[in-house]
């Protein structure tokens, strides 16, 4: 299976998903994170990584490409491993600038649904559910949206070299600044704050689904000075509820919030996709790895 780039209109709040399986479980990954599927095959030998995290199982080579393999079956800890192997694939992604394989038993279907049907994870879940950052609720089933970008940070971590990159570029005096973010991966939310704070942005209000952002946008623009609440928003794009690319343009076409520059801070900023964020009216896209790049392009959004 190629992913031909399935492209939903921008701003719509839409998004396919790519439905796998591990175990009797259903989990989803936006189609526009996967580049193919292939088939898993002893021809497709994986070479292991010695004092790797347990869950990376190697590299393997696609069309002359080193790619990384993440065994999702051991890090949701499933008991039964890969019992099936004959019909396992690999799910061959792009995000953050880097290919990733991730090890499923099967991958079924695609489907297409609006993210306002997308619900949030309650608070109280654990074990392999705390890893999702959505849930679909069909008739016949319930499919998990996995955190891949925590996976990726946890298998390849790549914060300390974020701060050093922030502390290259000196210091600044923003603290009279207000920033909104609206990411709903925890993790990269806090690395996002810890980012701005380290930069000197220090008045901070974080979102977890453009949903919440809107509203809380919506509740700004009948204040007397909308700029003593907001000067700059970043969000990502996938949330459940309301997406990053529909909230930015909400803002840009509302008569006052329009003015307010907005950065889309996204795995899934490659030159294919960065004309969905220019449609909606987006100011600048930040691909996640360029935090030091992010926090150039906010000083120069706000004086």
């Amino acid at each position: 299976m190629n992913n031909n780039h399935i492209a939903l209109e921008s701003g719509t709040n839409e998004v396919d998903i790519l439905e796998f399986k591990l175990g009797h479980d259903c989990y989803g990954i936006n189609v526009l994170k996967v580049r193919e599927v292939i088939a898993k095959s002893k021809e497709q030998a994986i070479t292991p990584i010695p004092k790797a995290h347990p869950c990376l199982e190697g590299i393997f080579c696609v069309r002359d490409e080193i790619i990384p393999v993440v065994d999702l079956v051991k890090w949701l800890s499933y008991e039964n491993d890969h019992a099936e192997a004959a019909h396992d694939k690999y799910i061959i992604c792009e995000m953050n600038r880097v290919k990733v394989a991730f090890h499923v038993h099967q991958v079924t279907r695609i489907h297409s649904i609006s993210w306002e049907n997308i619900e949030k994870p309650s608070a109280m879940m654990k074990g392999k559910e705390n890893a999702a950052v959505g849930i679909i609720r069909l008739q016949e089933q319930m499919i998990l949206l996995l955190d891949f970008e925590r996976i990726i940070g946890e298998m390849m971590p790549y914060v300390h070299a974020f701060d050093q990159q922030v502390k290259s570029l000196g210091t600044r005096k923003r603290s009279d600044k207000k920033i909104l973010i609206v990411e709903d991966s925890t993790m990269l939310s806090a690395l996002l704050e810890g980012t701005l704070k380290e930069a000197g942005y220090q008045q901070l209000q974080t979102f977890s689904d453009g949903k919440e952002a809107w509203e809380a946008l919506e509740s700004f623009a009948q204040k007397e000075r909308l700029e003593d609440h907001v000067h700059l928003i970043i969000t990502d794009i996938e949330m459940p509820r309301m997406d990053g690319l529909h909230l930015t343009r909400r803002v840009k076409e509302h008569p006052l919030l329009k003015r307010i520059p907005v950065v889309i801070f996204s795995s899934l900023i490659t030159d294919d996709l960065r004309h969905k964020g220019e449609v909606v009216g987006a100011n600048a896209q930040i691909n996640k790895p360029e935090i030091a790049r992010l926090v150039e392009v906010v000083d120069q959004f706000i004086q």
